[in-house]
């Protein structure tokens, strides 16, 4: 078997830098929030990945929406 004469030379593995690792992707710093509908329920998500509890008013699903978005007072 003939050697190919116009194939290109690898470096060894050892000789390559290795990657370097991802930065993590940040939060972001505002909570969006919004409602959601499941069927005949309707639950309030966040950006941040908060999800309030399932309810049959989608009034008291914005309620938990804007308390999960109101800053914690002591």
């Amino acid at each position: 078997m003939e050697p190919h004469i116009d194939a290109t030379p690898v470096p060894p593995l050892d000789a390559l830098p290795l990657p370097r690792p991802q930065s993590q992707p940040q939060p972001p710093t505002a909570h969006i929030t919004s409602t959601a509908d499941r069927g005949s329920f309707c639950l309030a998500v966040c950006s941040c990945g908060w999800k309030g509890p399932a309810r049959r008013s989608r009034d008291l699903a914005r309620k938990d929406a804007a308390g999960h978005e109101a800053p914690d007072t002591p």
